[in-house]
């Protein structure tokens, strides 16, 4: 069920499971200036969510932010046609079948005059198939405040369950808002990565919106510079922004 946030900001949960984990999905809904809502990640939609959908207004814009959240994003392109399914460059080729209207252009930006966005280049994760390019664009909603990320940085907490809080402390990302150790193996390029991040430091957020783990409602820049330390090479400071 949909849970409010802030002013225009509103996400919902389902169970989902990767490795064996039970590791969550959550979905990212912003109403925007226009009235027309933006959906980013969308999970499966039950009649109870989207009726809820519906009371906030009309779905226009439907966004895949990485190479791997876009599993029912075809089930809302369905329910919502009228709405502009936005997918991130690379998409289209690794799932021709998915009914794409957009890509998101170019390595920063804004949509509709109020979310901005960045693309994470050099992220890259472990897969049981080998090394995989993320491809995710980090979205930052200026009216809330508010980093929405996918599966660049986790937050797997003490409200979580014993199994996934031990697998949280092997990966080296238990209490910590950041990848963990399958996408610091996987991602050598830590120049380009640094980059991307001294460029996401440069919103003025307040809070994180994590799809895997919880959210961060407090001290949100300063822990997810910590969380990239590994890649920042040197020790977590706020001056990264600068």
């Amino acid at each position: 069920m949909l849970r409010q946030i802030a002013n225009d900001l509103w996400v919902a949960e389902q169970p989902f499971t990767y490795l064996g984990l039970g590791v969550g999905n959550r979905m990212t809904v912003i109403r925007l200036q226009s009235g027309e809502l933006a959906v980013i990640s969308p999970i499966k939609l039950s009649d109870a969510l989207k009726n809820q959908i519906d009371g906030l207004g009309k779905v226009g814009h439907i966004i895949a932010p990485n190479l791997f959240h876009y599993l029912f994003a075809s089930d809302c392109k369905a329910a919502y046609p009228d709405a502009i399914f936005w997918a991130v460059p690379g998409l289209q080729a690794k799932q021709p079948t998915l009914p794409i209207d957009k890509v998101i252009e170019g390595e920063s930006g804004c949509l509709f005059n109020e979310l901005d966005y960045a693309s994470f280049r050099g992220f890259k994760t472990l897969v049981p198939s080998g090394v995989a390019n993320l491809g995710e664009y980090a979205f930052f909603h200026r009216g809330s405040s508010t980093l929405v990320l996918t599966d660049t940085a986790f937050h797997f907490d003490r409200q979580f369950p014993g199994p996934i809080r031990l697998a949280a402390w092997v990966l080296g990302s238990y209490d910590q808002v950041g990848p963990s150790w399958l996408e610091r193996l996987a991602s050598r390029d830590k120049a380009l990565l640094r980059q991307s991040v001294k460029k996401i430091l440069s919103w003025d957020f307040r809070r994180v919106i994590v799809a895997h783990g919880s959210m961060v409602n407090t001290n949100a820049r300063q822990r997810l510079i910590a969380g990239y330390a590994w890649f920042l090479e040197k020790a977590p400071s706020d001056n990264l922004s600068q």
